[in-house]
């Protein structure tokens, strides 16, 4: 019989990994609440046009890591029909989508909204880059977020998740865009001094020449790098009030404590980013060491068909956030407060009404579904990492008692059935 493989590219989390999960998605919902970030969830698909609009035609993902659905027959009589579909692979389209459809613009003037989830890539899958992977990440949106002190606010709200999450060594790098108008010079900048070292470069940098030459400064390939490091970026493309702008948003992060490295030759490789742009690495990682990035994005709510606002926001990958944090460190899996075990087959059934009662009551039970020697159903206890442990036989059943064992000091008492939650609360640290 055949055996299934997980899909190339995907993982499962598994019990004992999820408490660590669990914890980062906790504290993130923490901090956001200081911050002030709303939820929101959206499909895990969406028009493939949206994709190709917001993050450029040129762009790498959609040229090459689009996770496309297709069209597929239910009968003869019904298609269902998927194609022009794509699963996101980032989340920044998709809530700016949804602040479109919603009309979020006239509800307030600045929504701040925040995400959890998975994301989807073509991507060739190695150590920390994978094709189902999950990002957390922020978005701020309406007509009154182009203002340097939100952007260091998103900036220093990013540092604040790594640093609670426990994330050692990581480095924050920043740049700016400019303006679109900045932009557009500082994309003739670029033609004009990689020119003569055209034919150098990879072929895809070659086809990015023309189509978009910001990706030079993002592809990997070492010579491209080589290349791409060696112009020289003096900020002679910003206008003055651009100009004016970064050094706010410097001066804001500065005064907030946050240290950075300005990093010219940082561009992001998606089409919307204008003004700030920052990465988050980590040398741990290897060479896939971003953990994350985000910049300000003022044109591109106005792109999809909304109305003229300004945005920015960040996204980081858990995947990676787990690879830098641990070094090895797995996360500790809880256990249950009380496996209750039966002496007998007449207790058995009072057993199963005692778990269900104090489940009712916030305490977490298990039991031993079938019945087996007290020492199995110790064993049991053990591997379910319970703190307490309720025994039950003939005697404690006529007397309405049990006998209730602290499973860290081992010491054991009798006491009645009815008390066993205030017994618990009352004695766990």
């Amino acid at each position: 019989m055949k055996k299934y493989s997980l899909p190339r590219g995907t993982s499962d989390i598994l019990p004992d990994q999820m408490p660590l999960w669990e914890s980062l998605e906790s504290v993130s919902r923490k901090v956001f609440r200081l911050f002030n970030y709303k939820e929101i969830r959206t499909p895990f698909f969406e028009e493939t046009d949206l994709f190709a609009r917001s993050m450029g035609q040129t762009s790498d993902v959609v040229q090459k890591q689009m996770l496309n659905l297709a069209a597929q027959k239910r009968d003869d009589q019904h298609v269902i029909q998927l194609s022009g579909l794509s699963l996101r692979p980032e989340n920044t389209a998709s809530v700016v989508r949804s602040y479109i459809q919603n009309g979020m613009d006239r509800k307030e003037n600045l929504t701040k909204l925040f995400y959890i989830g998975p994301m989807f890539r073509g991507e060739r899958p190695q150590k920390g880059r994978l094709r189902q992977f999950h990002q957390i990440g922020v978005e701020a949106i309406g007509p009154q977020t182009s203002a340097p002190f939100l952007d260091a606010e998103v900036v220093t709200l990013c540092v604040r998740l790594l640093n609670d999450f426990g994330v050692k060594g990581f480095k924050l790098k920043i740049n700016t865009l400019g303006s679109q108008e900045d932009k557009e010079n500082f994309s003739k900048l670029l033609r004009k001094e990689l020119a003569h070292k055209r034919v150098e470069l990879c072929q895809d940098c070659q086809l990015r020449y023309d189509r978009n030459v910001f990706r030079i400064l993002d592809c990997k390939k070492k010579e491209c790098q080589k290349i791409a490091t060696a112009v020289n970026i003096d900020y002679q493309y910003l206008s003055d009030d651009s100009r004016k702008y970064y050094q706010e948003v410097k001066k804001s992060l500065d005064q907030l404590g946050i240290l950075y490295t300005e990093s010219p030759h940082l561009v992001r490789g998606l089409d919307y980013y204008t003004h700030l742009v920052f990465e988050i690495t980590c040398d741990a990682l290897g060479s896939q060491n971003a953990i994350g990035a985000g910049g300000r994005y003022n044109s591109l709510v106005s792109q999809l068909g909304g109305p003229v606002v300004d945005a920015v926001g960040f996204a980081l990958g858990l995947e990676r956030i787990i690879l830098a944090r641990d070094a090895g460190e797995p996360g500790k899996q809880s256990g249950v407060d009380l496996y209750l075990i039966a002496m007998d087959a007449a207790c058995q059934n009072r057993v199963f009404q005692m778990m269900n009662d104090l489940r009712a009551k916030e305490i977490s039970c298990e039991m031993s579904y079938r019945l087996s020697s007290v020492k199995s159903q110790m064993r049991a206890a053990n591997k379910a990492r319970a703190k307490w442990v309720a025994i039950l036989g003939d005697e404690e059943l006529k007397k309405n008692m049990v006998a209730l064992k602290n499973m860290d000091s081992g010491q054991q008492t009798q006491i009645r059935q009815t008390d066993i939650r205030k017994y618990i609360f009352d004695n766990t640290a």
